[in-house]
């Protein structure tokens, strides 16, 4: 009898035992875990068995997903504590936990923990486009011993919406690593690189019980703002909500949401014809954003259906930012079909209406999505509709097809414009060494993405072959780690048949056995035509054009660390021994783990800048410009930081020479007077943090600003344009500001 009943209690189901989130691994809490053991190294990317002994566990629990990390680390080798602020690590022991938790390599999210209990997440989409405006709330913890450290994190169920699994379980995507700061080695599980053609699809499908959590969360704000220059004080006040009841519906919803009052975009000087991105940090618009996220335009993360910076955006009427009244955002899943709602609507006449929808379905190796938006601009009498469809195809482990097709329908009072345009990528990993990538993009002459996404332009015809090559078998007494080269071929031209240039590019991009990495650049263009920087006036021959780039990252060694470059750019009329010349160089000092200094100087001579001066009249310009950043970070202590940070910047222009656009598209020399023209600018920001409970913060800013753009005969000085920029006081502000998370 007493056999028949211990076989009875063996055979039955083990509870999964909680965690207890503390940095110490407990083999008792950890012994029905799964291990990992076998870690490659992935920086350099050789995928050879680990350097460092590294051993990590994971499970699934009612709580969330578990996972320890066992980081043994003899004393021969340096362990760095530096500390720094959230989403900002730089060459610091650390894990990381990369998760999608439907499995189906479209989502994922990325948890960092690092040797100082510091932390960064952030999403992943489009395969390994990274993007660290998201925070979640999820615990960690971290302790080390003379052999090593360890680290501890629980990731809730509610942090993100996921499908239904099938029998009680559910298949993620699972991936691990650990960076050694010092020697900026990485080590991963699977031995993938986010570097990879493949890296979120390329996940480890791992097969876990299946968990449901429910979350309500509310987080109301206010802010009280005093105005130096005006003399006034103002308050204002809102809230988000966040509200998952299961794991395949999730929502969020704000009223008069927090517009990033205390995060202040850098200094940018952008004279061309196209826009310059902004992340966004408002924290509605970051929460589970990456579903909205569908790329199109030219290579890079920039070029999206859905720009969430566009609500909020300057006014139609030009009297200042959109007043967001409320917004919402649902994700979720039904039927084997994922969704995603969004809308926004702001106040006053000139208030603005944007709605998105977002579909997918996911097969074995296919995955078809569909998004609509429509934006409603009635104080210009602008509805703007976009339909996309996107389509991504792995034919096997080596070949990968992303697709997407989109139209736009535009009425404004009373004309209507459609247009079209598509693009694909098809990217071959042809053994683990060599890879080749092959990018068309067509974007129709009417086609207007930019009511509620981000095209930095249309009329647009782009061809780019790419073939690279890892180095990775060097000599141990070589300097360097690895080599990455590649080599690339394009074609750019319009849809009027006006060819813009063929170019080419050469790079290479070194890690090094200090811990240190560098990267250098080659890259020209044809001769041929700039259809954009008259504005439609006319399209301008250009000759041929050079660029070069250097950069160097020196990391830190007991308290110094430095990152400097150097980029020679010949883009104006005045041929390739024309160009311009900058350095960028930014010391930091660490004067222990929890304080630091930092500055940047960058120092710029351009004997001829090529700019739009009103119809077809162009102007050459002799330039010079300094651009300096300081900063300080002292975190207190685990809940408090103190963050200084200032930028300036002093530019002069003195004019050289007018140009007309002839029809054939020849600038002809004009005996037009151009005027010179100077520009000043000043940031300047103190900022305390308190953390009263994750998510929930104190703010006390004290911000001071301004610029000052001068034009008519000179001449200006640079030094003094700079020297200026310390006077300026377009505005000076003291804001509070207090938030705090209630969760249900």
């Amino acid at each position: 009898m007493r056999a028949l009943m211990s076989a009875l209690v063996f055979s039955l189901p083990l509870p999964v035992l909680a965690i207890e989130v503390d940095g110490r691994i407990d083999p008792t809490e950890w012994a029905d875990a799964q291990r990992v053991d076998d870690f490659r190294m992935t920086q350099p990317l050789t995928r050879e068995p680990s350097r460092h002994a590294t051993e990590a566990w994971f499970k699934a629990t009612e709580q969330g997903l578990a996972i320890a990390f066992r980081n043994r680390q003899p004393a021969g080798v340096p362990r760095t504590r530096q500390r720094f602020q959230r989403d900002r690590n730089g060459n610091v022991d650390r894990v990381n936990v990369y998760v999608d938790f439907d499995g189906d390599g479209r989502t994922g999210y990325n948890f960092m923990v690092a040797l100082s209990d510091d932390i960064a997440d952030s999403t992943i989409s489009n395969e390994n486009q990274f993007n660290g405006d998201w925070d979640g709330n999820w615990a960690h913890a971290v302790s080390e011993d003379a052999e090593g450290w360890s680290a501890e994190m629980l990731i809730p169920w509610h942090i993100a919406p996921m499908r239904q699994g099938g029998s009680g379980t559910r298949t993620i995507g699972l991936a691990l690593d650990r960076v050694v700061g010092d020697s900026n080695e990485r080590m991963t599980w699977p031995a993938i690189s986010f570097g990879d053609q493949r890296y979120l699809s390329a996940f480890e499908k791992v097969e876990v019980p299946q968990y449901s959590q429910s979350l309500l969360a509310i987080t109301p704000y206010v802010v009280g703002l005093y105005d130096a220059v005006g003399g006034k004080a103002d308050g204002d006040a809102g809230a988000d909500l966040f509200w998952k009841p299961n794991g395949q519906f999730q929502l969020s919803a704000t009223l008069n949401p927090d517009f990033g009052q205390v995060e202040s975009d850098g200094i940018v000087v952008n004279f061309g014809a196209t826009e310059t991105f902004f992340g966004d940090k408002r924290p509605f618009f970051t929460e589970n954003q990456g579903y909205f996220e569908v790329p199109f335009g030219s290579l890079g993360n920039a070029q999206q259906l859905l720009y969430t910076r566009r609500v909020g955006a300057p006014a139609d009427d030009r009297s200042g930012a959109g007043d967001v009244a409320a917004a919402v955002k649902i994700n979720g899943s039904a039927g084997g079909f994922g969704y995603g709602v969004f809308a926004a609507t702001e106040n006053d006449d000139a208030g603005r209406d944007f709605y998105a929808l977002r579909a997918t379905r996911d097969f074995a190796r296919q995955g078809l999505g569909a998004m609509l938006t429509r934006v409603n601009r009635p104080f210009l009498g602008r509805e703007a509709t976009v339909l996309g469809f996107d389509h991504r195809w792995s034919l096997n482990g080596r070949w990968n097809i992303r697709s997407n097709v989109v139209g736009s329908s535009v009425e404004q009072r009373g004309e209507r414009t459609r247009d079209t345009g598509a693009q694909v990528r098809v990217d071959h990993q042809i053994d683990s060494a060599r890879r080749q990538q092959l990018f068309l993009l067509h974007s129709g002459d009417a086609l207007q993405l930019n009511d509620f996404g981000f095209l930095d332009r249309n009329n647009f015809n782009y061809g780019r072959y790419e073939f690279s090559r890892r180095v990775t078998d060097l000599p141990a007494e070589s300097r360097f780690a690895s080599h990455h080269w590649r080599y690339a071929v394009s074609h750019r031209s319009n849809d009027d048949g006006v060819k813009i240039a063929n170019a080419f590019a050469i790079n290479r991009g070194s890690e090094r056995r200090d811990g240190g990495n560098q990267f250098v650049e080659l890259s020209g263009w044809t001769s041929g035509h700039d259809d954009l920087i008259t504005r439609g006036n006319g399209v301008v021959e250009h000759p041929g054009r050079l660029f070069g780039f250097a950069e160097r990252f020196f990391p830190k060694k007991k308290h110094w660390s430095l990152y400097t470059n150097l980029r020679y750019a010949a883009e104006g009329l005045g041929g390739l021994d024309r160009g311009a010349w900058s350095t960028v160089i930014e010391p930091a000092y660490a004067v222990n783990d929890d304080l630091s200094f930092s500055a940047g100087l960058e120092l710029q001579r351009n004997p001829d800048w090529l700019l739009w001066r009103g119809g077809n009249l162009l102007g050459t310009f002799g330039s010079e410009q300094i651009f300096l950043t300081l900063g300080s970070v002292w975190l207190i202590d685990p809940k408090q930081e103190l963050r200084v940070r200032l930028e300036a910047l002093g530019l002069d222009a003195e004019a050289k020479r007018a140009w007309r656009v002839a029809p054939d598209g020849t600038p002809v020399r004009s005996a037009e007077t151009l005027d010179d023209f100077a520009l000043r600018n000043l940031g300047f920001q103190v900022r305390y943090r308190y953390e009263f409970a994750p998510l929930s913060y104190l703010y006390v800013a004290y911000v001071r600003g301004g610029s000052m753009f001068q034009r008519g005969l000179g001449p200006y000085s640079v030094g003094d344009e700079f020297s200026g920029a310390f006077d300026l006081r377009d505005s000076e502000q003291l804001l509070v500001k207090l938030s705090y998370r209630f969760e249900i």
